[in-house]
């Protein structure tokens, strides 16, 4: 994307400042307005620490109207004339007579003039204190509040711009998720016009929303954030223009000829999910209703710039050499490679859990994970199957950003009942795991003597160190001086900065011929690393740009998929009530699996809190134990075709040639088609144990679906 161009200006090329750059602007805006409250509390403490009264001096004072030093008999003398004048106009003033109390006045004037000396000794005296370095420090303050008021009322905006400028780029590049690459001519043919159709469609349906509110207003009614319209119909217009462009132009790289069939699969996913849900739409004469849900998308504004951040976190990630490090850590032990691809899961479950879904983990680390399980000696279609699951086992830990959604759209659960139960389920997931993955062994489970490994093992945690040291301040310094722990609400905070200083501090204290070496090492690897701070946040972010167009466009139509399923009456279609919890059960884990095979984890958990959720709780179905289900069961959906979203993450960082030389035409069922097969055995299992077992026993329900106090309050999610 970012090398397309040989015109450069700053280094840059013109991709870059049109796409990345502006995308990096509003991202580190997100943590701004995410962190700005805080900040700003916190400046007003240092304020009052520093200067006594600041709330005083920060205030922009005028000098007071009043007369400090006024003859006061001359006043008392004044008010009592204009008193005796007054009263000679009043009818009444003849009957009741006029008893004009001279000793009142001159008390209440000089009450008035203590004030009024009152006001300007305060007001001297502060102007006394006010020093440069409290006009500097309070034009700091101000400004940050400012920021934060003003600023944060554009949300919905900012969210609105890094789609549009993200999807621009994503289509350019020719990045969108699909279920296979384009290949052939046919492919870019039927894939571009899919594309284009689906673009003219959005456009429509956010000139025709436009024109509808427009109508509203006309009758009186008070539309907010009209102005996003025009974005819209602007952003969607010139993706339509992008894909009349390639049509135009088709790369000259491509394979002549191609069958429909095939053609067909290389349709982008977003696309079929506008033209089934447009389509439907339209029919029903609702020609706006996917811009509606889209509406509906930036009321989340808050959630989906967390999960953009969250890419950003962890392509910064990929530019590290932390992934390496820690792989280093695992080579003196030489574990047999079905037991290299447990640890893996078992490492890999913690930064998933911190990059906030499965899907992102996989863009950050899949290529290296895949890379050193490889080289270890695991089969290819194992490690495919590792790869892809590395994104699934720390969903239901802390913080993932999926769990927090789920305690912020409902008051049934809150984040430390789901991290509680997350724990559990994740170690049973991890035992099946390493069961199923010895159906293929090629020779036992093996590990070196720790007396021969050990000592190696700590050797090479020395480079780790530094890292952990600064991952340490970082937190402690949010802690300490910003009063912000690192959980579940503040890592998208907190953690692009991590990343920051980490990328900063490898390209200060790593030598240049090192950092040569890794450079090079990376690109044997198939992505690219940079060789400076700048490259490194520039390559980081261009990266991050294409997939969150790739990701947010595909959840934004889920949301509008999950309308056409909410008001096709589907849902209304299930009773109310069942015969007994182990149907209703049943039924819903069916259901949930289905969603997970055909939305984002996002706009699948909107979906399901909306509509399906109450059925369960009605039914007798505890609302922790519905919602470990309905997690374990959308994990499972994203490893099972056709989709299989996780698979398709994983080919796109793997590389299709790789993927393709993976295959296997003889052998074993369980052998030939192990990467669907080892995670679809391992999470079914989970599910039918944390779906059913449970409603058998009382006690494990209890022990499972714990409830408990929670100190963490639930943010909103705009």
């Amino acid at each position: 994307m970012a090398d397309s161009s040989t015109f450069r200006v700053a280094n840059r090329t013109v991709a870059e400042w049109l796409s990345s750059f502006p995308s990096m602007l509003i991202l580190l805006l997100a943590i701004f307005l995410a962190s700005g409250e805080i900040i700003h509390s916190q400046l007003l403490k240092v304020g009052e620490r520093t200067w006594e009264e600041y709330f005083l001096l920060r205030a922009t004072q005028s000098e007071p109207v009043c007369e400090r030093d006024r003859d006061l008999e001359t006043e008392v003398a004044r008010t009592v004339q204009e008193r005796l004048r007054n009263a000679e106009h009043d009818p009444l003033a003849a009957m009741l007579g006029v008893d004009v109390d001279e000793q009142a006045i001159r008390r209440s004037l000089e009450r008035s003039q203590e004030v009024c000396r009152g006001r300007w000794d305060t007001y001297e005296r502060v102007q006394a204190r006010i020093t440069p370095g409290v006009k500097a420090f309070r034009t700091l303050e101000a400004g940050i509040a400012f920021g934060v008021t003003e600023l944060g009322s554009y949300k919905r905006l900012l969210l609105c711009l890094l789609l549009l400028i993200c999807a621009a780029t994503t289509t350019l590049a020719r990045h969108h998720i699909s279920l296979r690459p384009v290949r052939t001519l046919k492919d870019h043919y039927v894939s571009t016009g899919a594309q284009l159709l689906a673009n003219s469609m959005l456009t429509l349906s956010a000139f025709v929303y436009r024109q509808q509110e427009l109508i509203a207003q006309a009758d009186g009614i008070q539309i907010n954030h009209f102005y996003l319209h025009a974005f819209w119909i602007a952003g969607f217009g010139f993706l339509a223009l992008c894909n009349l462009w390639q049509l135009a132009r088709p790369p000259q790289t491509l394979e002549r000829g191609g069958s429909t069939g095939k053609a067909l699969l290389t349709i982008p996913l977003y696309s079929f999910m506008c033209l089934s849900a447009g389509s439907q739409f339209m029919i029903g004469g609702y020609y706006h209703g996917i811009s509606v849900y889209l509406g509906m998308m930036m009321e989340m504004s808050n959630m989906f710039l967390n999960l953009a951040l969250y890419i950003w976190i962890g392509m910064m990630l990929k530019q590290t050499r932390l992934a390496h490090l820690v792989f280093d850590l695992f080579r003196p032990w030489k574990m047999s490679p079905e037991l290299l691809c447990f640890v893996v899961l078992i490492v890999t479950a913690v930064p998933t859990a911190y990059t906030g879904a499965s899907g992102i983990f996989v863009i950050a680390a899949g290529a290296v994970i895949y890379s050193e399980l490889i080289r270890a000696g695991a089969r290819p279609q194992m490690a495919l199957a590792t790869t892809a699951m590395s994104g699934s086992m720390g969903v239901v830990l802390r913080p993932c950003l999926l769990v927090v959604i789920i305690a912020a759209l409902n008051n049934s659960v809150t984040t430390s009942e789901l991290y509680g139960s997350g724990i559990k389920l994740f170690i049973l997931t991890a035992c099946l795991f390493f069961l199923f993955s010895q159906f293929a062994r090629r020779e036992p489970a093996r590990i070196a003597p720790f007396a021969e490994a050990l000592p190696q093992s700590l050797k090479r945690m020395l480079p780790l160190l530094p890292y952990v040291l600064l991952i340490a301040a970082v937190v402690l310094f949010f802690k300490h001086v910003l009063d912000r722990r690192l959980d579940e609400f503040s890592a998208p905070i907190i953690l692009p900065i991590v990343m920051l200083a980490i990328l900063l501090y490898e390209f200060l204290l790593t030598p240049k011929n090192k950092r040569l070496q890794h450079r090079l090492e990376a690109e044997q690897e198939g992505h690219l690393r940079a060789g400076s701070f700048e490259q490194s946040v520039r390559f980081a972010t261009n990266e991050t740009t294409a997939h969150i167009g790739a990701l947010l466009m595909l959840m934004a139509l889920s949301v509008s998929v999950g309308g056409i399923i909410e008001r096709s009456g589907l849902m209304e279609a299930l009773p109310t009530q069942m015969p007994s919890v182990w149907v209703t059960m049943a039924v819903l884990v069916v259901i949930m699996v289905g969603i997970g095979m055909i939305m984002d984890p996002y706009g699948a958990v909107i979906l399901v809190n909306a509509t399906i959720a109450q059925i369960a709780f009605s039914n007798g179905i505890a609302p922790l134990h519905f919602w470990m289900m309905a997690l374990i069961s959308f994990e499972l959906g994203y490893l099972t075709p056709p989709v299989a979203l996780n698979h398709l993450l994983t080919r796109q960082v793997v590389g299709d040639e790789e993927v393709e030389r993976a295959k296997i035409s003889s052998g074993p069922f369980w052998v030939r088609y192990e990467k669907y097969l080892l995670p679809i055995s391992v999470l079914l299992t989970a599910l039918l144990v944390v779906a059913f077992l449970p409603l058998a026993s009382d006690g494990l329900h209890d022990w499972l679906f714990q409830k408990v106090q929670s100190s963490y309050s639930v943010i909103p999610l705009e």
